[in-house]
């Protein structure tokens, strides 16, 4: 039985008062929920400030990206220990953002993999498609080549502590949400190239995530789906009302 993972992105929003509010608000919404693997992801300058509040609580503490270096001269990354230090047991790497924006490729993003998984880390593993590549009947490929590129050289131990999220890139903050159908066959595919990759025991283990204008209105059709099990939300996650309807979807 795979238990559902819910994580909230918070992109580059939230100061820290922000941030300690927003997590002492959630708390209580969701603190009775033991079903449910709860993951938040705040900007780097948060993270150690919330690391105590969140103890005793069933909500990860993750990072929204880190380095493939432990330490040296690299002026504004951040290391997986340096995470861990913070609190985080969690981190999310390859978020289409990154790609689009700050040039992030399936090597570099295998990267950083490895050492966070070597790091005790736990990975949530963005991979998705463009608009353009969607219209151009390229998902399928462009999903295999990002899947088997992201965890190349990776372990079935590693693997075992790495979770796909699933993002159709034309579907994050446009509103926009994959059917239910298109999601479900979306997963069903990764799923798949992961069995084909590692075989069918680690292919049903791993758990897979659909992110995409998530909200509490279309979350349970969602996890209704038999290989969604469970989501990356972006802007319902900044509140914490509509977070934690997410979270305990279920009820």
């Amino acid at each position: 039985m795979r238990k559902p993972v819910i994580a909230g992105n918070w992109k580059l929003y939230k100061t820290t008062p922000e941030a300690l509010e927003l997590v002492t608000s959630l708390k209580p919404l969701v603190e009775n929920n033991q079903g449910v693997e709860i993951v938040v992801a705040p900007v780097f300058t948060v993270l150690a400030s919330i690391k105590q509040p969140l103890a005793g609580s069933p909500i990860n503490l993750a990072a929204q990206n880190c380095h493939w270096e432990e330490e040296g001269a690299f002026t504004g990354e951040v290391s997986p220990k340096m995470l861990i230090d913070a609190g985080c047991s969690h981190v999310i790497i390859g978020h289409s953002e990154r790609r689009q924006y700050f040039g992030e490729t399936d090597a570099t993003v295998n990267r950083k993999m490895k050492a966070a998984l070597n790091a005790g880390l736990t990975v949530l593993f963005c991979i998705g498609e463009t608009l353009a590549e969607r219209d151009a009947e390229q998902t399928l490929e462009v999903l295999k080549t990002q899947i088997c590129g992201g965890l190349e050289g990776l372990s079935n131990e590693q693997l075992a502590k790495v979770v796909i999220a699933y993002e159709p890139v034309w579907a994050i903050g446009t509103g926009k949400t994959a059917t239910n159908d298109q999601a479900q066959d979306a997963h069903s595919f990764i799923r798949g190239v992961v069995g084909g990759l590692y075989g069918p025991a680690a292919a049903d283990a791993m758990r897979i995530l659909y992110g995409g204008s998530v909200k509490p209105d279309n979350i349970k059709g969602l996890m209704a789906q038999p290989d969604i099990d469970g989501a990356l939300v972006g802007g319902a996650s900044l509140k914490a009302d509509s977070f934690a309807a997410i979270v305990n979807y279920q009820n």
